[in-house]
């Protein structure tokens, strides 16, 4: 199994800084969601930025969510 988020902070330009439970930091580029379905709505930076770790992974308020595997193995490791 990955690492899992322990933390996040939204950053411009819709790019996550994550810190995982292995002690990695990494930053995950959201970009690429944007047009699919329920992550549309992230679009909206003020939106964007309610992103909190929660259950390991990365979660809005609307119930969106990144796979913690996705977001270990996609983010560009700091």
């Amino acid at each position: 199994m990955n690492p899992r988020v322990i933390s996040v902070q939204a950053m411009p330009g819709h790019q996550l800084l994550i810190k995982f439970s292995n002690g990695e930091t990494g930053t995950y580029n959201c970009n690429p969601l944007l047009k699919f379905g329920v992550f549309c709505e992230l679009q909206d930076e003020n939106y964007f930025r309610k992103a909190r770790a929660e259950h390991g992974t990365v979660v809005w308020p609307n119930d969106q969510d990144i796979c913690p595997d996705t977001l270990y193995l996609d983010s560009v490791k700091s």
